[in-house]
């Protein structure tokens, strides 16, 4: 996927530390919005973004429902990352209010992590699965979403 992030906007839907977001913008994203709840985290993230001078960063303190549902999720996005607490189980959820809400550009990729325990959480129809990897108790996946057809 290293290679469909340059000139790519990205959203990082449960920023935490920031790694998923501040890697893919040193690795060229045009735009990166990253969205955490937690506002110590939020601010912590927002120094990042300034010291490492990534411009191409924006920082969102509100939870991926929120941000999904809001005004701000009007742009349309190449790669998305899903990697909430695992605790949370908003997998189906979150995909749902993507597709509902017309954040997903065509033929973009999601990459989302999960837990490997019991079955992968319910998709929809449009998102094609690339690629199903386990790495201890983390199941990683990537999806792309393909409104017309072929990828």
């Amino acid at each position: 996927m290293q290679d469909k992030i340059g000139g790519a906007r990205c959203l990082d839907l449960f920023a935490g530390s920031g790694a998923l977001g501040l890697e893919a913008a040193s690795r060229g994203a045009d735009s990166v919005t990253m969205v955490e709840n937690n506002p110590q985290a939020s601010k912590q993230l927002q120094s990042h973004c300034q010291v490492l001078t990534a411009t191409n960063c924006r920082v969102e303190t509100k939870s991926a429902q929120q941000y999904l549902t809001s005004s701000s999720s009007q742009q349309q996005f190449d790669i998305v990352f899903i990697d909430p607490p695992y605790q949370s189980n908003v997998w189906s959820e979150i995909a749902e209010q993507l597709m509902t809400n017309t954040v997903l550009a065509d033929n973009a990729y999601i990459y989302l992590e999960c837990p490997c325990k019991g079955d992968l959480p319910v998709f929809p129809a449009q998102w094609q699965l690339l690629k199903d990897k386990k790495a201890g108790s983390v199941r990683y996946c990537l999806f792309s979403h393909n409104l017309g057809g072929t990828v």
